[in-house]
């Protein structure tokens, strides 16, 4: 069984963040609008939109992130990049934060300066095949062509895996999905290997002309772990803080039970834990004058508000973006429904 992971972390100690000066979220304030770098191409996630748009789970987290610090989540420029661009455009402030499918790792946290918070998307890499062919396992697989990004953990993954099987592949890399995809499509590779959300949204957009999403089956292992989430530039502490909440406050939100629908009701509710959350002054344990609580996070009071009346919790951006791919929420339920996802207390 696994075991209960907690939503937050901690971020590396330093200052305001390697010689760029103010800590980002000085800077984003200044600015009024947050850079976020996201993917593109991954339905449910990331996707561009035929009107030019961007939505999905990683950017509607952009918006938690810019409604938490700015009070808008329309705040936000979005800033697509590939796999090789991502942490360099994290280290250099081109971007103020990663939010595009995005693993934790040793190397990453420690080589790539980069600091991850709270886990938004607890995943697994698996394999995608034709549903005509007969594969059906992994060890199935000997000596075929796997269509695989390049500059992700997965190709990593990939050959830990079958070097665990004593069975040689043939790895055949891309640099963007498009490319990988159009590879694929014209039977280039044997199998397609990614996170198993990943694959659900290429599958369920899959062209009817060459088959639709029953032309394409995904193999029930998943041989990886890969929790998805926010990083920011490593060393600022301030910013690391703030990022990290805006996360954690859509995990606590669901834990109450408040939702776009009922926030503004709830700020009236008798549970001094729901008002200290939502900003709302709260009499002292030891009977003083009601306060409004401040943990000094470079956030409103009232961060959470703007957080769920205009972006909404877990739940909601679960469903309304992973919901439609089919796949469930298991690992990513709460805590309490046998799930990872278990916010610190905001006290």
């Amino acid at each position: 069984m696994l075991g209960l992971l907690v939503a937050g972390c901690t971020a590396p100690s330093g200052g305001s963040g390697q010689g760029q000066g103010a800590s980002a979220l000085d800077r984003v304030k200044s600015r009024g609008e947050l850079v976020c770098g996201i993917n593109d191409q991954v339905p449910g996630f990331g996707l561009r939109q035929p009107d030019g748009t961007y939505a999905g789970f990683d950017i509607d987290y952009c918006k938690v992130i810019a409604a938490a610090v700015l009070g808008d989540a329309s705040k936000v420029v979005y800033k697509p990049l590939v796999p090789d661009q991502r942490f360099p455009a994290l280290q250099s402030g081109e971007v103020d934060v990663l939010s595009r499918n995005t693993t934790w790792t040793a190397q990453r946290d420690g080589g790539q300066g980069a600091a991850f918070v709270a886990t938004t998307f607890y995943d697994g890499q698996t394999m995608m095949v034709r549903a005509d062919s007969p594969y059906q396992a992994i060890e199935d697989m000997r000596d075929t062509a796997i269509c695989v990004l390049t500059g992700t953990t997965t190709e990593l993954n990939l050959a830990t895996r079958f070097a665990a099987s004593g069975i040689g592949y043939n790895p055949v890399p891309f640099q963007d999905v498009p490319t990988l995809q159009q590879a694929f499509e014209q039977q280039r590779c044997d199998g397609w290997s990614s996170d198993r959300s990943q694959l659900a949204g290429i599958r369920s957009r899959w062209p009817q002309e060459r088959g639709g999403p029953q032309a394409l089956r995904i193999l029930d292992e998943t041989f990886s772990k890969e929790p998805l989430g926010p990083a920011v530039r490593d060393g600022d502490q301030r910013w690391f803080d703030a990022v990290n909440w805006a996360v954690i406050a859509t995990i606590q939100a669901e834990e109450f039970g408040i939702d776009s629908a009922n926030v503004e009701q709830m700020r009236q509710s008798a549970n001094p834990d729901i008002l200290r959350f939502l900003g709302q002054p709260v009499s002292s344990e030891q009977g003083g004058a009601a306060a409004v609580f401040d943990p000094r996070l470079g956030l409103p009071a009232d961060f959470a508000v703007a957080v769920l009346s205009q972006v909404g919790n877990y739940r909601e951006i679960y469903d309304r973006n992973i919901g439609p791919l089919g796949v469930p929420r298991e690992l990513n339920a709460l805590w309490k429904d046998g799930g990872l996802h278990y916010a610190p207390p905001y006290r």
